[in-house]
């Protein structure tokens, strides 16, 4: 028997499209953060009409960032979202921060939480703690902001902007010239 051709997988997916809704960003799955392979899931998961009315601005998390030069910068997010997704969503004055976009290709991200927060991180990867150990400033609770999801338990944190920047990109780029 041969496969369906086209037009009728398109009519298929189209009729299933008008029964869910499905909650999915462009760059869901396509990089390292908030469990890239949790994001796909998430991607992939349908949501009801109802379920999806649910998500409202009173599920916004506040998210304090004490930036470089002690200026206090108010934002929030939606569970889920990394935050790097709430500097940028929320255009935040951070020089440099999140440069290689969350591919985990720079430290630029880098934070330093509370301690009571720290402890309820999810477990760090290698791949973060490679990129941690090139960041300035390093702390016993430096995380990279790329890699931390927005949960309930985070609503009104503060996170502090180390005073300096290091970008572990010219850190590699540097040591092939030498």
């Amino acid at each position: 028997m041969a496969a369906p051709g086209p037009a009728r997988l398109l009519r298929a997916a189209a009729a299933a499209s008008r029964h869910w809704l499905f909650s999915a960003s462009p760059a869901a799955g396509t990089r390292p953060g908030c469990g890239s392979t949790a994001a796909a899931v998430r991607a992939a998961q349908p949501f009801s009409l109802s379920a999806r009315a649910v998500l409202s601005s009173e599920d916004k998390i506040t998210v304090h960032f004490i930036n470089r030069d002690g200026d206090k910068l108010t934002a929030k997010g939606k569970p889920g979202d990394s935050l790097l997704d709430v500097v940028v969503n929320n255009n935040l004055d951070i020089d440099g921060f999140g440069a290689c976009e969350g591919t985990l290709a720079c430290s630029t991200c880098h934070l330093i939480f509370e301690d009571h927060i720290f402890e309820k991180l999810d477990a760090i990867t290698d791949e973060e703690m490679d990129m941690l150990d090139l960041a300035y400033g390093l702390t016993e609770t430096s995380r990279l902001g790329c890699q931390i999801c927005l949960k309930k338990s985070m609503d009104d944190m503060t996170v502090r902007v180390p005073e300096a920047v290091a970008d572990a990109r010219q850190s590699v780029d540097m040591s092939k010239n030498s």
